[in-house]
Formats: C-alpha cells, structure tokens, sequence
C-alpha cells in the first residue's frame, strides 16, 4: 500500500485539502486531536464572507485603535497580561496599516475569496451535502446613511473586488429585515452571498463523506515530525508513528505550537472571538447581516439566531474574558429591540491572525510539509479555496493564481 498524505488538522481547511487530494487519486489522512471542526470552524459565524477582502490593519487603524482600546463599548479587547508576548507581533501587525500595504493585502485576499460561494458548491457537487450551501443576500447594518458614507474607504476597496450594494434607508430598512430596531436606518445590500446554517454539522458530514470515500480520519495529538534528507517521512503521534509522502499543517492557531516542532518561529496571534446563540428565537433574520456599530455578524442558524465576532488579541490557552459576550448581547439587544428567545449559549474560539493578514498556503521549502493556516476571520470561507490549491501544489499542477503572496517562506528568513 502506498504511503499516505497526512493532513493535520481537521477544519474547514483540512478536510477541504484532504477531499481534493482524495479526488486526485491520494490516499489520505486527516488527522486531529479532537472531533473533526471543533476549533474556530465551530463557532464561527458561518458566513461564507467573499465580500471580506478588506484587512483589519488598514491605514485609519493608528487612529481607531487606542480610542478602541479604551473605550468599554468597543469591539476590541486585549488580554493585558499577554500584551508583552505580542508585541512584536502587534509591531509587525501595524507596520502593514499603511495605504500601500493594505492595496497589496487587498490584492492577496481577492484571489482567495472572492469565488468563495462557488467553491464551496464545488466542494458538494455531487454529493449528498449540497443542502449545506444556502443562498442569500448579505447586509451590512449602519445606524445611519451617515455611517455608511464614512465607510467608504472599505466600499471602495469591496468594489475592486466587485462587490458594489444597494443602499436601503428608512422605511426599507424594516421592509427587508423587520428584525431590526429603529437603531437601525441604513442597510447596504449585497446579492449573490451565502451561508452555512451549521458550519460544525457541516464539517462533520464532509468527514464522514470523506471516510466514505476510502479516505481516514484519526484522532491523535502531533508529537514531533521525522525528515530523512531534508524531506518529510514520518510524524510521531499520541497513536504512534504514521509514514507519509507529505505532510499539511492546517491546524489554525494551533499551527504555531507545530511549527515549533519543526523548529520555525511563525508570527501567528490569536484574534480571540466570540459568538451568542439565542435560542428558539421569536424572530429571526431573512438574510445574514453585519452589524457595523458592534461589528458583529448575525446568521439564521439550525441551532438559533448566532451572532458572532469581536476581536479580544490574547492567549490561545487562555480561557474567556466575560466583557465581550457582555459587549455582543448589549449591541444584539439594541439592533433586535423585540426578540425573545428562551436561553443563550456562549462560545469562545480562537483566529489564527498573521501580521499581513494574508494565509500561509505553500510548501516549506522542498520538505513535503505544505502549510495552510492563517485565515484569520475567513478560514470557513477560504477553506475550499485553499484546499484546491494545497492539492494542486502537492500534484505539481500551477495554480491558476500566483501563489507567491501567501508563500510561507515569507516568514522563515
């Protein structure tokens, strides 16, 4: 038999890579230390966010940040404590907040996410999974037109990627989504969007279907990797050694513990982030919405109402903070004035954040260990996306986009 292309980490990402490369004709295994999209594929808020090509770090982050900082009803946090740890992250971070690197930033998200919709059906064709993908439209939530038009540096940038609204105030706003509160006067429509009502649910059954297929999933923790001659042979594991032709690393912030296996210090962070659940709500949107004031996105689930987002950078070991699910209700029972639902359930996940805000999709050097982390707040949307790619690479067919920008070597000088 073969030797096998492990993939560890079972994500959006993972399981993506590992079905691409199933249907190449590999023999795969996709490995993780827990139950298939319990990490930050869990609780996010399960938009598929094609529209999100605008990074956090862009040249008005040197005035919004410290104003952020200190004022309690933002929606960034920091955990004091890991402050001194992350300072050469959060150095590097805003190195990139200025008007050149945040195009070039910009220039590397679209590529990755703008067909995202479409490469999620991709992903389903075919199968019995396609009722995952729902169509919708999307909106941005502004208290007022005001806000909107001060948006417009980030509107501009959507527009490069060809995402342009239709622009509802007043009475509209209620016609289209009669959730909303009077708080709310302006909403800026996008068409042609889509989400996942269950992203875990989702994950899980492409597992399933993955293993169906011949493919294996494992449940063990990566101890270390072997390399014989520069090149990837074998990885130590929990459930002891696995042989392995290539290995992928799409373990999201938990991919900077193994890259210090392999001894390279990657500059990954955590964007800590938040979701509530209102259960058996009395209401519930027609499409998902962000919802600007709290930057928040909002998404009709199987489970409830989700809402979902907030940045707190900060410790993955660290356990939650109580301020931001504080922050999320409070910006939820202003935006829904007349929701009822019967209990909430908190949740805490962890982004894994680069100083660029751009993945780490490649091949570490020549060794057959390939990477795909770093998605920040777009790994369920990029996670088809980069599973082709990743396959692509491993088979030595060129991609269709240069690859250069998301080269992981671009953080091992």
């Amino acid at each position: 038999m073969s030797k096998p292309i492990i993939i560890i980490g079972a994500g959006m990402v993972g399981i993506s890579t590992a079905i691409w490369l199933q249907r190449s004709g590999h023999r795969v295994i996709l490995m993780d230390r827990g139950n298939p999209g319990m990490g930050a594929s869990y609780g996010n808020a399960g938009l598929i966010a094609q529209w999100a090509v605008v990074p956090v770090n862009t040249p008005s982050l040197w005035k919004d940040a410290p104003k952020y900082l200190l004022n309690p009803n933002s929606p960034l946090f920091l955990k004091w404590t890991h402050l001194p740890k992350m300072l050469p992250w959060i150095a590097k971070f805003m190195s990139n907040a200025n008007e050149v690197d945040a195009q070039r930033m910009v220039d590397n998200l679209i590529p990755i996410l703008t067909d995202a919709v479409d490469q999620h059906k991709s992903l389903v064709r075919g199968t019995p999974l396609e009722h995952w993908i729902s169509n919708s439209k999307f909106s941005y939530a502004y208290n007022t037109l005001k806000d909107f038009k001060k948006d417009a540096y980030s509107w501009d940038q959507k527009a490069r990627a060809g995402f342009i609204p239709t622009v509802l105030t007043g009475a509209q706003v209620s016609e289209a989504e009669p959730i909303l509160g009077p708080s709310t006067q302006c909403l800026a429509v996008l068409e042609g969007q889509g989400h996942i009502t269950n992203p875990a649910q989702y994950i899980t059954e492409l597992t399933y279907h993955f293993v169906s297929k011949g493919g294996q999933f494992i449940e063990a923790e990566v101890q270390d990797f072997t390399k014989t001659n520069g090149k990837i042979t074998s990885i130590q594991t929990t459930q002891g050694p696995f042989e392995c032709t290539h290995a992928v690393i799409t373990a999201g912030i938990w991919s900077k513990d193994l890259m210090r296996k392999l001894g390279l210090k990657i500059p990954l962070e955590t964007e800590r982030g938040y979701h509530v659940i209102y259960e058996n709500p009395s209401q519930m949107p027609r499409n998902p919405m962000m919802m600007t004031a709290g930057k928040f996105g909002v998404n009709p689930m199987d489970m409830g109402l989700r809402c979902a987002g907030t940045v707190e950078l900060g410790d993955h070991h660290a356990g939650p903070s109580k301020q931001p699910i504080k922050l999320l209700k409070r910006y939820a029972a202003q935006a829904f004035p007349t929701l009822k639902y019967s209990s909430t359930k908190e949740w805490l996940g962890f982004r894994p954040s680069t100083p660029d805000s751009v993945p780490l999709i490649g091949e570490i050097g020549t060794s057959g260990i390939y990477t795909g982390f770093g998605h920040q707040h777009v790994g369920l949307t990029a996670g088809p996306k980069t599973g082709r790619l990743l396959a692509q690479m491993i088979d030595g067919t060129p991609p269709n986009i240069d690859m250069q920008p998301y080269a992981p070597e671009r953080y091992l000088r």
